[in-house]
């Protein structure tokens, strides 16, 4: 390993561990409305909450709704009958707390976190690329990390992409572009890593507070995160669990905030831990939304909602409303 990556993993996992050791539980409110300005016939709308599994970092303390709605593991889904008002309010109470990996619990179900997906292929200019990238390295988390230097260094922000993007890593090989947001290099990760044998994970959710880290771009401005949504990734290692990585709030912080020591900063700490002001959703790809016509979405981290005209575009203000606002609670 060289000097330089061997200094840097050294330092986050150092500052992982202080995260862990120095870190308390808090508590937060996530509240989504959504309303459908246009509907057409029946109207749907599914609205994502927090995530089914008590997690190291996060505890799910509640999801309650307002509105005709049904609750599933990842999301509540309501129907409203033409000439009804579709309005749907969904508040998820969680717990969360700053996080660098495990605990050390077998993987029972490793096949799972290796598949590949719609979007997140594992064989060919996947797994080519994968084995260039990890060429001599001889431990799994020589591997991962080596994954994770590449996509710091080879990829970059792209702030024109709509949301958080669609994570079509196949395409983004193929055509060389390696440009995006969350969504797009965070699946990356996960490609790259689940071809070379590591079991890995997109984990979709949102940011609901400010960093106390010192870095604005990597918190919510304000109460309102209507548009904090943010992607993350997980890797597992034997003996070790579950470990935290997020190169792409490594290259959020090269294009927003491009001062050395906070780059050096961010990419020593995602290598292996995170900051938890943040709420997951879920781990979902290629998701069927219950009682929809429509076809499967690549994940579910946006409200989403259709009439009989189609599916609707979640990010679009002019026919598909929605806030989302988070609080601390006392």
């Amino acid at each position: 390993m060289h000097r330089r990556r061997f200094v840097q993993t050294a330092a986050g996992f150092a500052l992982s561990r202080t995260l862990a050791a120095g870190t308390s539980w808090r508590t937060y409110d996530v509240t989504t409305r959504v309303e459908v300005l246009k509907p057409e016939g029946v109207t749907r709308i599914w609205i994502p909450t927090a995530l089914a599994v008590e997690t190291p970092y996060q505890r799910t303390l509640s999801n309650s709704f307002e509105g005709p709605a049904k609750k599933y593991d990842d999301l509540i889904a309501a129907e409203f009958a033409e000439g009804v008002r579709p309005v749907l309010t969904v508040t998820s109470r969680v717990a969360t707390r700053d996080w660098s990996g495990g605990p050390r619990a077998a993987l029972k179900d490793a096949n799972y976190w290796l598949r590949p997906t719609r979007f997140i292929p594992t064989g060919g200019i996947v797994r080519e690329t994968a084995l260039k990238i990890t060429r001599g390295a001889s431990t799994d988390e020589a591997k991962a990390r080596a994954i994770y230097d590449w996509i710091v260094e080879n990829t970059h922000r792209e702030p024109k992409v709509r949301g958080c993007g669609l994570g079509n890593i196949r395409f983004m090989l193929e055509s060389g572009d390696l440009g995006g947001k969350c969504a797009d290099l965070n699946a990356l990760y996960v490609g790259l890593a689940r071809s070379s044998g590591l079991p890995a994970r997109d984990v979709y959710g949102i940011r609901v507070a400010k960093s106390e880290l010192g870095y604005k771009s990597l918190g919510a401005a304000s109460q309102t995160i209507t548009k904090s949504q943010h992607c993350r990734a997980e890797v597992y290692f034997t003996g070790r669990g579950w470990t935290p990585v997020d190169p792409a709030d490594v290259r959020k912080v090269m294009l927003e905030e491009p001062d050395e020591s906070q780059v050096n900063g961010a990419r020593a700490r995602l290598f292996g831990s995170w900051e938890m002001n943040w709420m997951a959703y879920n781990f979902a790809h290629d998701v069927a939304l219950p009682g929809s016509s429509g076809p499967p979405i690549p994940f579910l981290m946006y409200p989403q909602a259709e009439t009989a005209a189609g599916r609707l575009d979640s990010l679009d203000p002019d026919a598909f409303r929605y806030e989302i606002t988070a609080s601390l609670r006392q």
